[in-house]
């Protein structure tokens, strides 16, 4: 960011590439802690509390509009302590003060935040989410309305003590919802099937209207419908064609990076044409897995080419060399926003000579230009009738279009690249770490395999620390106390990473991180806090129930301990499993749709996985391993372990082969006897296939 060079703020010392991006402002900014909270107290002054993150678009322009800006940094010096939060670094403060928003607005947040808190209690009293310097688009000018708060704090003191009350009460009510214990039944996820078909665009796929977000754990949701409906004899396949054309055509469309791969955060169009720029590592995680998933289900080579370059993009642009995995590219390049990802013709037909109107006809660009007279690569003719139209078979047409996407990676990778959040976050991690071992598993890719194992020992030996997990890692230094959602997250993808690869050392740690999860994050009414109980004290201890761009993190919580409870018959992680469904069953009835999470780990409560233990030597046991993966099997967990493996739990201890190989196939808790044929073997798990029809 610009300013003064010569000055630098309270944010100087800090990791996260947000912060320091501010560290040079003439703003007085501090990170959220006690020294700033200290000085509010202390001077009766307000805190203007800013949250954003990185690759935010917005954030950009408020900064370089007002927060560069010496005359509005002395306004908002004089006026508040200023206090920057990156909300990926402090999920904790951003879901605390986004509810407050929506509370105190009726209106969604965002970023960046914008909060004004008292300075005694950091309540907020007055919100909101971009503010323009001059007044526009029907909102005022920053500066205008800084003054204009600071006012109304001194004018209207009562009324703001009793705002505050009913905000503090409205806070804890929703962190702890009220208690409706009952038995839990699947009658909320055909309640959940029906919402999301009732918000489905049939044309292009998805849901709801623009801004057009990919919502993986919906699409997850459906797809295990259809799974679990064809397992029972009568296959739902609206919801299989709800979730395959969602995924088509994302996978077709401008949200997916034809050149480079990797998925945009959001597409600001209805037909996925156009996106936000910006690239999160917490939706291309799961994404990855459905990718692969979804070609398991049908067999679309469109799918799995789409988790190649997916995994591709990862492995190039989001591995940091220690192994774990960046958070972000931003939106932004050269101050333009996806100036990085779009063509002229005039450069693409340079580049491309005689094929470029081949690839013209299929990205778009013999059309009107889609983006600020600019072209964004989004498939608009299907291969078969344009290999037809150019006199071409299909593989050679596919061969042509594969080598001029190659021509322009090699050319754009010469451009000046997106900023890069090199910072690493261990949620984010545990969902890529899962989507990288669950497309390797599918799709039979070590690779990708060995980069979820690599990330995975980079947050044991750097992030996991005396029993507990740190949240955020950056230039050799690990910090902030981990979330919930930290450390479910982790579980989840270890548990993913068992099924691909077996290492008894994975096993251990996932013991550990449950363990952890009990100790310091349950609720005595079931379920858990997203923050531990020797936590920094805030105004809220908030209680994830739904998912917003990520799982909800009770939702992870039920899922993975309820597995690692079947595979260690230990009872402790399956009634914390229970108790957590049972505590938010209220929840789940009044919104199924919002809770599709907690429906995965409802699933698998009332209809518990299917777990194959495999026993023999590794070369053998690939073949029973690989049929095991086919067909689409969501509620089946599958362990390949050597048998030179000893000293193992659950169960998994006893399980050996006598010669070659061995399966041994349970249900909860309950296995039945041993399977040394393999024809008997493929006739226990029944057809290779699920008929999509």
């Amino acid at each position: 960011m610009a300013g003064d060079s010569e000055y630098t703020n309270h944010l100087i010392n800090e990791t996260s590439p947000y912060l320091l991006q501010h560290a040079h402002n003439p703003v007085d900014w501090y990170p959220w802690g006690p020294e700033a909270l200290e000085k509010a107290r202390a001077e009766q002054k307000p805190v203007l509390l800013s949250v954003g993150y990185s690759a935010c678009h917005w954030c950009h322009v408020m900064a370089h509009e007002s927060f560069e800006d010496p005359d509005v940094a002395a306004v908002m010096n004089e006026l508040f302590v200023n206090i920057k939060v990156d909300r990926e670094e402090r999920p904790d403060i951003d879901k605390i003060y986004q509810t407050a928003h929506a509370l105190l607005t009726q209106r969604t947040g965002g970023w960046p935040l914008t909060m004004f808190l008292t300075p005694d209690e950091h309540i907020p009293f007055f919100g909101g989410t971009y503010f323009p310097k001059q007044p526009r688009h029907g909102l005022p000018g920053f500066v205008d309305l800084m003054q204009r708060v600071v006012q109304f704090l001194q004018d209207r003191q009562t009324e703001i003590e009793k705002q505050n009350e009913s905000l503090l009460q409205a806070l804890d009510s929703i962190a702890t919802p009220e208690i409706s214990r009952g038995q839990p039944n699947a009658m909320v996820m055909d309640m959940a099937r029906q919402n999301l078909d009732q918000n489905f665009d049939a044309r292009h796929g998805g849901f709801g209207n623009a801004p057009k977000f990919p919502h993986p754990t919906g699409i997850e949701r459906l797809l295990r419908h259809w799974a679990g409906s064809a397992a029972s004899g009568t296959a739902d396949t609206r919801a299989l064609h709800m979730a395959v054309l969602s995924l088509e055509r994302m996978a077709l469309g401008g949200i997916n990076d034809q050149i480079g791969g990797g998925f945009c955060r959001y597409s600001v169009d209805d037909k996925w044409i156009i996106p936000h720029f910006e690239k999160m590592l917490y939706d291309n995680g799961p994404l990855l897995a459905l990718y692969a998933e979804v070609f398991t289900a049908t067999g679309n080579s469109l799918f799995s080419d789409v988790a190649g370059d997916t995994a591709a993009w990862v492995m190039r642009e989001m591995q940091s060399p220690e192994g774990g995995y960046y958070s972000s590219l931003d939106a932004d390049s050269e101050g333009e926003e996806g100036r990085f990802y779009v063509w002229t013709r005039e450069e693409a037909e340079q580049i491309l000579g005689e094929d470029y109107p081949l690839f013209a006809r299929r990205f778009g660009l013999d059309r009107a230009a889609n983006f600020e007279g600019k072209w964004h690569a989004h498939v608009y003719v299907d291969i078969n009738p344009l290999a037809e139209e150019f006199s071409l078979a299909r593989k050679d047409a596919i061969a042509r279009l594969k080598m001029a996407r190659s021509r322009l990676f090699e050319a754009r990778s010469k451009r000046i690249h997106p900023g890069r959040d090199e910072k690493i976050l261990t949620s984010w991690n545990g969902l890529m770490i899962k989507g990288m071992a669950s497309a390797g598993r599918h799709l039979g890719n070590t690779g990708w395999i060995e980069s979820a194992q690599r990330a995975l020992d980079f947050i044991r030996a750097t992030l996991w620390k005396d029993g507990r997990l740190l949240a955020t890692y950056k230039d050799g230094r690990a910090h902030l106390n981990a979330y919930l959602d930290d450390y479910v997250y982790l579980l989840d993808g270890i548990i993913e990473l068992l099924q691909a690869r077996w290492r008894s050392k994975d096993l251990e740690f996932a013991t550990q991180l449950a363990d952890a999860v009990l100790a310091h994050f349950s609720d005595t009414n079931g379920g858990f806090y997203f923050t531990s109980d020797d936590h920094e004290g805030l105004i809220q201890r908030p209680k994830p129930t739904s998912d917003d761009s990520t799982p909800s993190g009770n939702a992870i919580a039920a899922s993975a301990l309820g597995r690692l409870g079947h595979l260690l018959a230990d009872t402790r992680y399956l009634d914390a499993a229970e108790g957590t469904l049972q505590s938010l069953w209220s929840v789940m009835q009044q919104s199924p749709v919002a809770c599709t999470g907690l429906l995965t780990a409802l699933e698998e409560y009332l209809f518990p996985v299917q777990t194959i233990v495999l026993r023999g030597k590794p070369e053998t046991l690939q073949k029973w391993h690989d049929r095991a993966v086919r067909p689409y099997a969501p509620r089946r967990v599958t362990l390949a372990i050597p048998d030179h493996v000893t000293g193992l739990p659950g169960i998994l201890a006893e399980r050996k082969s006598m010669d070659g190989a061995v399966a041994y196939i349970c249900t909860g808790t309950e296995c039945g006897p041993p399977v040394t044929d393999f024809g008997e073997f493929e006739e226990a798990l029944g057809p290779t296939e699920m008929s999509p029809a």
